[in-house]
């Protein structure tokens, strides 16, 4: 079954219980995968690299979104945010933790020879691809950074 696929029966069972904030986050996701077809010009759909990042640009979103929410004092508005974060996330690979990503990325660096900072693309490059969904960009940055520095 596919993401989208997924996506309509679970809209159809928050319907049918009446669940206003699950409902919400469902729809944004919907909302987005329709928005990527389009974009793509894919009659068939998109793909399920574009699929994880498509949920990640939307956590992302909405990560910051509570950021400013909180920052502003608006607590209604900043549990609105993280509620549907945490409806995304679902949907996307399991996340690994940062020991486990640095692990992954000290094994990129051995694999490519990369010795210094000026490496760092060549190094971000394999770890965005080995990484897909299963990490955010600003972590694995940060800690290629911090290995190659």
């Amino acid at each position: 079954m596919s993401l989208e696929q997924r996506i309509n029966e679970d809209i159809k069972a928050a319907m049918i219980a009446k669940d206003t904030t699950r409902l919400r986050g469902l729809r944004a996701i919907k909302a987005a995968i329709l928005l990527a077809n389009t974009e793509k010009g894919q009659s068939e759909g998109v793909s399920p690299d574009t699929e994880i990042k498509v949920l990640q640009k939307l956590v992302k979103q909405r990560k910051e979104s509570a950021e400013i929410y909180k920052n502003q004092n608006r607590e209604d508005l900043y549990q609105i945010e993280v509620d549907e974060q945490n409806i995304i996330e679902e949907y996307l690979p399991k996340q690994l933790d940062r020991s486990a990503v640095e692990d992954i990325i000290k094994e990129i660096i051995n694999n490519t020879g990369a010795s210094s900072i000026k490496d760092m693309g060549k190094v971000m490059s394999a770890a965005n691809q080995k990484l897909a969904g299963q990490a955010d960009g600003r972590t694995i940055s940060e800690l290629v950074k911090t290995l190659l520095g």
